[in-house]
């Protein structure tokens, strides 16, 4: 059944063919098909679009999953969008469930921030709107000068617990930094269970020098450039050893965090909460990447079971890994769509969710 208004036109800009299938889900929610393109890369690894039915006045929605290949994929939805836009369409928005290099959103050192970048190109390309899921850092919105929609997943993370973990009211959630108990806690008080926080893990790259360009040298010379410019030096940090603050003992433990890509920090998190007394342990995370060797990692962990979206396709991941578990979003990716492309409230999807979600 048509749930749309007419003009509606949904492209999948992934010529791999594992990435298409969100599209197809998406697609048979609102009852439409497919709009006709082809996607490839030639053999000099150029990529090639070609629309092959007419986009002229129609509301066009790419939607692009992350492959392996991130770069391709991302020059994927590029070139289509601006296919789309040399074509007149009407309004052309990206449905972008995963935002790539998301994670370097922050100066570090003498690098660059990667977010910033992909944010111009994509509204240089011709995107008029843009929606995405639990971005890693909810400020890369402001990187765009057009709306952006970030939709959430704990809706259906928070249903999966409570329909699929036996017993989870005998449960913990946990935060494997501090810097993801905010989640944490917004997990725990919707389904009214403890919080533990681990705190004194060996320092990640992820919060490693995020105050700028690290410049100049912190070593302190013998002598200042001007008296009055004696700057003091910062004391640098010591992690402490590592620590469970809260209850796990005898606790179904339960880690949630944004991304799951190098699962090293969440199988050390699973042993420490083991030795704590935790008797059960889950992970739970939005984007499922799970590159490199992840899948075996995870089975040989204990970890008892890692559930994530279908944000990014990992069906190969799931043969190397029977724990690995799958969330259909689909449902919500189609529902805002639709009122966007109606012209109705996107109000109803961001019902109860706070600032810290």
């Amino acid at each position: 059944m048509d749930h749309t208004k007419g003009g509606l036109v949904i492209f999948t800009a992934n010529s791999h063919p594992a990435s298409r299938e969100l599209g197809k889900r998406i697609s048979e929610r609102l009852g439409v098909e497919l709009g006709k393109v082809q996607v490839y890369q030639e053999t000099n690894r150029e990529t090639r679009v070609q629309i092959q039915e007419s986009v002229r006045g129609k509301d066009v929605f790419v939607i692009q999953t992350v492959s392996k290949d991130v770069n391709t994929t991302i020059m994927e939805m590029l070139i289509l969008v601006y296919a789309c836009r040399t074509s007149c369409a009407r309004s052309i928005t990206g449905v972008l469930p995963y935002f790539p290099y998301s994670k370097q959103c922050k100066m570090r050192k003498r690098g660059s921030i990667v977010s910033k970048l992909i944010a111009s190109m994509m509204c240089k390309a011709g995107l008029t709107h843009l929606i995405t899921m639990d971005l890693h850092q909810k400020e890369i919105q402001g990187f765009f000068n057009i709306p952006v929609d970030n939709l959430r997943a704990s809706p259906f993370l928070l249903q999966y617990i409570q329909e699929e973990i036996p017993d989870y009211r005998n449960a913990v959630i946990v935060a494997k930094s501090p810097a993801s108990a905010k989640r944490a806690q917004s997990f725990a008080e919707r389904l009214r269970l403890g919080l533990a926080v681990i705190h004194g893990e060996a320092q990640d790259a992820e919060s490693d020098q995020v105050d700028g360009r690290h410049s100049p040298p912190t070593v302190k010379t013998t002598r200042a450039i001007h008296p009055s410019m004696d700057m003091p030096l910062l004391i640098p940090k010591e992690k402490p050893p590592i620590t469970v603050v809260g209850d796990v003992g005898g606790r179904i433990a339960i880690i949630v965090d944004d991304i799951i890509d190098d699962v090293g920090s969440f199988v050390a998190a699973a042993e420490t909460l083991k030795e704590r007394g935790a008797y059960k342990i889950y992970v739970m995370a939005t984007h499922g990447i799970l590159s490199s060797d992840a899948p075996r990692f995870i089975e040989e962990s204990a970890i008892d079971g890692v559930v994530v979206t279908n944000t990014i396709p990992h069906e190969l991941q799931k043969l190397q890994c029977p724990k690995i578990k799958t969330v259909d979003i689909s449902m919500i990716l189609s529902e805002a769509i639709r009122r966007i492309h109606n012209g109705e409230s996107m109000s109803y999807l961001f019902r109860n969710i706070g600032v810290d979600d």
